[in-house]
């Protein structure tokens, strides 16, 4: 849970950082879109990246999902999935962060809220981290630092291109500073991969927030978004009563930073793999070399 997610809890929903879920997690046959009101046929919203044909709303998706979107067919292979977090403060707040734990563990099939690996994208060898919003918040905890770090390093040493895919409320508060310092060591490990010269883009999904956009999420060669993501570091609300004005209404939008120069390309998740490949191929300087056993 990042610091987002537990004042929403004590203001009872109220925090206008919190992002709903009730219409993405309903289990029926048809689904309405949120954002355009149009019904569709759950088979064919998947079939679509789970992108609405109406309107292009993006819905949210799941690592695994992201995964097969981005990796060519079983190629994905997954690295660290033996790491799993503990709870170093011994923190509790309205509940133990150890039972917190063991439920979103529970509920997700995950350790923790991220997925590393190396894979292919259009047999191009990528390296892939894929942070999960279900497993509290997305939020960025020692597990999750350490696992992107190592998958840096492993894309560094082996002369990979790095994705990273970007899904956070930011900073884990039940692990207090140990959290923080991941915002440095990802960020030094990203500064010797740019040294070699390699590429690295993170892709900004909603949301991405806290730490994780003051960090790695901002450090891209190529910052990449999605439509209409939510991207930001405190929340509106929060920024409105430090400037003491009012702010535009698509304030921390994809969109409203590509325009103030934050973000580099706002790709629809229909076109993300293409897109991909094509920038990897554009901006490798010599042929990827084959991973190292």
């Amino acid at each position: 849970m990042s610091l987002f997610d537990w004042f929403a809890d004590r203001r009872k929903g109220q925090f206008v950082g919190k992002v709903s879920q009730e219409t993405e997690e309903s289990d029926g046959l048809w689904v309405k879109c949120p954002e355009c009101g149009q019904v569709v046929y759950r088979k064919d919203l998947l079939a679509n990246a789970s992108v609405c044909n109406g309107c292009g709303y993006h819905y949210r998706i799941n690592s695994e999902e992201r995964i097969a979107l981005i990796a060519d067919q079983d190629t994905f292979k997954p690295i660290d999935l033996g790491l799993s977090p503990t709870d170093p403060l011994g923190f509790k707040d309205r509940r133990a962060y150890a039972d917190r734990l063991r439920e979103s563990q529970a509920n997700t099939g995950l350790k923790d809220g991220v997925i590393t690996g190396i894979c292919k994208v259009e047999e191009i060898p990528l390296a892939l981290a894929v942070m999960d919003f279900r497993f509290m918040g997305g939020s960025m905890g020692s597990v999750v630092g350490e696992k992107i770090t190592r998958l840096i390093e492993r894309a560094t040493t082996n002369q990979l291109p790095l994705l990273i895919v970007c899904a956070s409320g930011g900073a884990r508060m039940q692990e207090g500073m140990l959290s923080l310092m991941q915002m440095a060591k990802i960020s030094g490990a990203l500064e010797r991969h740019r040294e070699a010269e390699l590429l690295y883009m993170p892709l900004l999904t909603h949301p991405t927030t806290g730490g994780v956009t003051a960090s790695f999420a901002m450090l891209g060669d190529l910052i990449l978004a999605e439509p209409k993501a939510l991207i930001g570091f405190a929340g509106r609300r929060v920024i409105e009563q430090t400037l003491r004005e009012k702010l535009p209404d698509n304030f921390q939008t994809a969109e409203y930073l590509q325009e103030h120069g934050f973000v580099d390309s706002i790709i629809p998740r229909t076109q993300l793999k293409k897109t991909l490949a094509t920038l990897i191929r554009l901006h490798c300087s010599q042929p990827v070399k084959k991973q190292k056993k």
